[in-house]
């Protein structure tokens, strides 16, 4: 990357669309007019063109090294985002008589769990609204009911900053893994189903992954409209109608900045670990200037959230920020406050930059 474009990038708090590898940009940048042994720009070439056949064969192949997906699980790679898998999840793999049990903990389970209601009685097994979406349950806090079809949960609760650090009991699970995908080993065996949208930590936005097991697929009634059936998608090879080629080949770049930069998840994990202590650090440092959203026991190791004793304090920060080169720092309107978002491609300097910034605010500030 030129030096004037790379001196003019900023550190990109956003919860996404959020920041990608500097890597993969520029390979981006290099290969947008020509696409290596395509003759055309991957925003050109047919989705059934061999070019494109080895993007998507890699992608699945990357992924499932990854993730260890066994053979029992198709992977899809389709458009429509969370808000299509709230549906698509429900009229698939539940009925009226086996319902899917939810646990709400934030904002995108509490609206995955409301779609389910309409289409086929999906149970809300814990609340944690009355907590303001501060923790994940213990596993006592909720009932294992033997009629039901999965039990669904949002791994990472990208508003609130609430993230589960252990899975929930059992073999059934349905996962919105969106914005902590690929950032930590995950056990996909314990799944029926699991979700991600790319725009978090894999790619840009326009793709959702679904990996599902394939003894469901059988199971799909065979009254759904075709293109709301994962049996469809699976059939046509993730290709039913013209799937978004650019977000599955940006992905696929990233998949291999991850294995050739950390080898493995755990490492992975490691990293972004490291990265979250540097600013947790600083909120247990001024507990009564910095007051955390979650939980300690239930804190994202993605999207570190928190506000001021002092709400009015909190446009200054952000205004003080940008003048640091940090910027999308702002929290949900509906929780307010700040949210720093440090998915897999924020460097440790940005997270770096940030926690000194937050120090030295606090020590000006506080009284």
């Amino acid at each position: 990357m030129s030096q004037s474009l790379v001196s003019e990038r900023v550190y990109n708090f956003s919860a996404g669309p959020a920041v990608l590898p500097e890597e993969v940009l520029e390979r981006i940048r290099d290969e947008m007019m020509c696409l290596p042994g395509a003759g055309s720009s991957i925003l050109e070439i047919s989705h059934r063109s061999k070019p494109f056949d080895a993007i998507l064969e890699g992608a699945d192949q990357r992924l499932r090294q990854l993730l260890s997906i066994s053979d029992d699980y198709s992977v899809l790679f389709l458009q429509g985002g969370s808000r299509l898998q709230f549906s698509m999840i429900p009229m698939n793999i539940s009925t009226a008589e086996r319902p899917g049990d939810y646990l709400v903990t934030g904002s995108w389970s509490q609206k995955a769990a409301a779609e389910a209601a309409r289409l086929s009685g999906g149970r809300v097994i814990f609340d944690g609204k009355p907590d303001n979406f501060c923790r994940v349950p213990e596993s006592s806090e909720f009932e294992n009911n033997s009629d039901r079809s999965f039990l669904y949960y949002a791994a990472n609760e990208t508003i609130q900053g609430v993230q589960f650090q252990d899975l929930p009991d059992g073999n059934d699970l349905v996962s919105d893994l969106s914005s902590e995908f690929l950032s930590r080993p995950f056990d996909v065996d314990r799944h029926a189903a699991i979700y991600a949208c790319a725009q978090k930590n894999a790619g840009p936005a326009g793709l959702t992954v679904v990996i599902i097991r394939k003894s469901l697929l059988e199971q799909v009634p065979d009254n759904l409209p075709a293109y709301l059936n994962f049996r469809e998608h699976d059939s046509n090879g993730s290709r039913f109608n013209t799937p978004p080629t650019f977000a599955i080949y940006v992905t696929d770049l990233v998949l291999q900045w991850i294995l050739d930069k950390f080898g493995s998840l755990e490492s992975m994990q490691a990293h972004n670990e490291s990265k979250a202590a540097l600013l947790y650090d600083v909120i247990d440092e001024f507990p009564e200037f910095y007051i955390g959203h979650s939980r300690v026991e239930s804190r994202s190791r993605m999207n570190v959230t928190f506000r001021f004793a002092d709400e009015a304090i909190g446009d200054q920060f952000k205004s003080e920020a940008a003048e640091h080169q940090m910027q999308s720092l702002g929290g949900h309107r509906s929780v307010g406050g700040i949210r720093a978002s440090i998915y897999n491609a924020m460097p440790v300097a940005g997270v770096q930059t940030l926690a000194d910034f937050m120090r030295d605010f606090a020590k000006k500030h506080a009284s």
